[in-house]
């Protein structure tokens, strides 16, 4: 059929190998090889050659394919089981009855059941809500969205969030912390360190609240300082970030606490953190707070890392080295066992991306919920709380301009038509005709091209509407990033291909105000807006055009999903089929009666999507937290120790089997650096798996002073000791040990505790060595050598120690207990 097709023009090898094989395999030894095939001078042969390399490239994507998925499979396997193991476990101790049931109750895995007594709020609580969003440029008003990838719907959900809960009942401040830009070719207003952000229900809040409440953007400096950097090359820097963030939200606590007059420092009630990067800050800040954390993923990089990897167009390391997605999944991770709570737009994105991850598993995080709600033992197993909120919208001062039979309303004064209007019609042959309305950057997961396609190979969808393509603001093509190039070159191409010159509009610039006018306009002609992503992780242009009453046609990948079960609003497509969009997008254009209908059930069920129902179910979650504060301790707590007024500390952090080489090792490094602590400004910690008890005899009989130290780290890290003289003279005073309880409250945080312990110790007996037909357990707990925090474990044959270390490696042991949910 094939050589058929060829003759009568209809069939190209060259172009089929282009557009369909070369998207799965390494471009560059596909293409010297198609030159070479094509280099051949007789059409018939080389099309013969063309077609044959084909298919053989199709076999070896097909094996490769295979092999890619057998380790794909593995590797879930692995994972799997840890987690059925522990499920297991958690349902040992259920009463029969219970068992099964919260079997089908997801709310209860998610923690976002509406069920029970919600915390009310009232004017009477003074909440300090710090948010984090690292990357982008962001203002509080004109934001540039699509002037970069990093701008995008993040920047913008990010400030209305902000505004949105500072016009909220009970929220003193909010803070929204990122980073300032002083680079060229930027505006100004990036490089202000506060930026107050105005609230949509704007009233003098400032004179009944107080001078620093309200919602601000808050710019801490960190990174080089005349440069924009990429979400990518951040990395680096976030540490630097989270000093400067410290400092300012000690400080403004301060100040709060001033205000109202409460006396001490009004510590935030959350640190929430949106992306990795601002992940990895927020868990640090809470950690050195001691205040709780909140995440939000926005788009994750272990769903992206998959979509790739299914493209074929780069390897693993490839998509590392642009990306840094496995920094990016790291952090994620990170943030999963930071966070109280992790907000999810969807139930897709709990079930089918966080579900990816090591730190997530749905069915055990189901009965860990269950098990925490009816107070039963976890066994030091954790996993944060999923929270299904969608973002809002704030569209209150638009909805009254539509009745519910499609028209604006006729009452209202007449108003000049916005300029955007004048600028998109000007494409236009017929701008009478309905408007087909597509807001999204040019990425190739936009899937705009197959749009176009689908519009320029349906002539009754032609003949009955035009389309608009908003693809965020740009200059000359050549100044756009490749990707983004690509992507608009593609769509030009089509346009003149199909000779689509009257019917399709591309303006080159808009405000970010303007958006809501473009709406408007795809409305007022009794259009439609259109969303074909291959995948969506929420969709927040569909909730702003369903505002706007207008009926919508969405991908049926991803959030959309559960947007049109809510709003009832338009029709869903496989954005892979272009005949299917071009259907529906006629079907829906042309049949007056369903057009109605899906704008007038838009427009009815729209407020689930508004900022007050968003910022309503957002602080109900915030108020079931039991509130946490610094443990700065009082003057009577304090411990002396001498570590104070150090300038320099160095640590000693040694073990040996011997005890005389041990000691070996602390007298030569103390003698090393000998010079350095005449002056007195240098202090030694000697840090070991020993016991403190085990320490002072070492000392003592090797004839050192055990004060020659200002700490001891004992246990492997488990203990911090201050050694001091208790007595009125050197000669007859004595040692003692100080207990340093703020450390030991902090590694106790979130301790696997006896739970851990079962599990280690079950690992440990199956841990055996075969002598013919006997077994022998080779792995003991060292219950004299453990305490609360710390397991100690011996093994009865040293030659067998180097055996172990090779096949159970501490990255191995530690993914293992992540696998099972527990921390050490």
């Amino acid at each position: 059929p094939s050589l058929l097709l060829r003759e009568r023009g209809h069939f190209s090898p060259a172009r089929y190998f282009v557009e369909e094989v070369i998207t799965g395999y390494d471009e560059t030894d596909l293409y010297k090889t198609w030159s070479r095939a094509n280099a051949m001078r007789s059409p018939q042969e080389r099309n013969t050659r063309l077609e044959n390399m084909t298919w053989r490239i199709w076999n070896l994507a097909r094996k490769k394919k295979e092999v890619e998925d057998a380790k794909r499979l593995k590797r879930r396997l692995e994972t799997e089981k840890p987690r059925t193991d522990a499920t297991a476990e958690m349902s040992e101790d259920l009463f029969e009855g219970e068992k099964g049931e919260d079997a089908g109750d997801a709310s209860v895995a998610y923690g976002d059941s509406s069920a029970g007594n919600t915390p009310r709020i009232s004017a009477v609580d003074k909440l300090y809500i710090v948010l984090i969003s690292l990357h982008g440029l962001v203002r509080g008003e004109n934001l540039e969205l699509g002037r970069d990838s990093d701008t995008s719907g993040q920047v913008k959900y990010v400030v209305e969030l902000a505004k949105a809960l500072s016009s909220c009942p009970g929220v003193y401040r909010v803070d929204l912390l990122t980073r300032q830009i002083l680079a060229p070719n930027y505006d100004r207003g990036y490089g202000e360190p506060s930026e107050t952000l105005v609230p949509t229900s704007f009233k003098n809040l400032k004179q009944e609240r107080g001078e620093n409440s309200g919602a601000y953007i808050t710019r801490i400096p960190f990174g080089p300082k005349d440069k924009y950097l990429a979400k990518e090359h951040l990395w680096p820097y976030v540490q630097e970030f989270v000093d400067g963030a410290l400092s300012h939200i000690v400080h403004m606590s301060k100040i709060i606490g001033e205000e109202i007059g409460c006396g001490h420092p009004m510590w935030p009630a959350v640190i929430h953190g949106h992306y990795a990067s601002a992940g990895v800050a927020a868990a640090l800040i809470s950690g050195a707070l001691n205040v709780h954390m909140v995440f939000t993923g926005h788009f994750l990089g272990k769903d992206k890392l998959e979509g790739l990897l299914k493209q074929g167009r780069q390897t693993r390391e490839e998509i590392n080295m642009t990306y840094k997605i496995m920094r990016r999944i790291e952090a994620e991770e990170l943030s999963l066992d930071a966070s109280e709570i992790v907000i999810a737009s969807t139930r897709q994105e709990i079930e089918e991306q966080w579900n990816l991850y090591d730190g997530f598993e749905v069915m055990l995080a189901r009965k860990l919920r269950a098990r925490v709600k009816r107070g039963a033992n976890c066994y030091g197993r954790y996993m944060p709380r999923m929270v299904i909120i969608p973002p809002g919208v704030e569209f209150g001062h638009m909805i009254h301009e539509f009745d519910m039979e499609g028209e604006e309303d006729s009452h209202s004064p007449a108003s000049e038509d916005p300029p955007i209007w004048s600028e998109i019609m000007r494409f236009f042959t017929n701008p009478r005709k309905p408007l087909i309305l597509a807001v999204a950057r040019p990425y190739p997961e936009k899937n705009i091209t197959t749009l176009v396609k689908a519009f320029g190979e349906c002539r009754p969808l032609r003949e009955l509407a035009n389309l608009t393509l908003i693809m965020g603001n740009r200059e000359a093509i050549s100044k756009m990033s490749n990707m983004s190039a690509a992507v608009l070159t593609s769509v030009l191409t089509l346009i003149d291909e199909y000779d689509l010159y009257g019917q399709v509009a591309y303006p080159k610039h808009h405000k970010h105000s303007e958006v809501l006018d473009i709406y408007r306009l795809a409305a007022r002609t009794k259009g439609a807006f259109v969303n074909v992503a291959y995948f969506e992780q929420f969709g927040v242009t569909l909730i702003e055009a369903a505002m706007h009453g207008l009926p919508v046609i969405a991908t049926k990948n991803g959030a959309p999903v559960e947007i049109h079960q809510v709003l009832d609003n338009g029709l869903l497509v496989d954005p892979h089929d272009q005949h299917a969009i071009a259907d529906a997008l006629y079907k829906l254009l042309s049949d007056k009666q369903l057009w109605s209908r899906c704008r007038e059930n838009g427009l009815k069920n729209i407020h689930r999507f508004s900022w007050p129902e968003h910022c309503k179910n957002y602080l109900s979650r915030i108020l079931t937290l039991s509130p946490r504060y610094p443990a700065f301790p009082g003057n009577e707590d304090q411990i002396k120790a001498p570590i104070k007024g150090r300038k320099c500390i160095i640590v000693i952090a040694v073990d040996s089997a011997s005890k005389k080489d041990l000691v070996c090792i602390i007298k030569n490094s103390i003698e090393a650096t000998r010079k350095e602590t005449l002056s007195g400004s240098t202090g030694f910690v000697l840090s070991t798996s020993l016991t403190m008890s085990e320490i002072h005899s070492l000392l003592i009989s090797a004839g050192m002073a055990p004060t020659d130290f200002v700490a001891f780290i004992c246990n492997s890290g488990s203990d911090l000791f201050y050694p001091s003289r208790a007595g009125d003279s050197p000669s007859t005073s004595r040692v003692t040990f100080a207990l340093d309880r703020t450390y030991q409250s902090h590694i106790e945080y979130r301790w696997g505790g006896e739970g851990l312990r079962k599990y280690l110790v079950k690992w440990a007996s199956s841990i055996v060595e075969r002598r013919g037909r006997t077994e022998k357990q080779v792995i003991f707990e060292d219950a004299e050598h453990s305490s609360t925090c710390c397991f100690a474990f011996r093994v009865v044959n040293p030659n067998y120690v180097s055996l172990l270390f090779q096949k159970y490696s501490a990255s191995w042991l530690s993914f293992c207990l992540y696998m099972h949910s527990m921390v050490c």
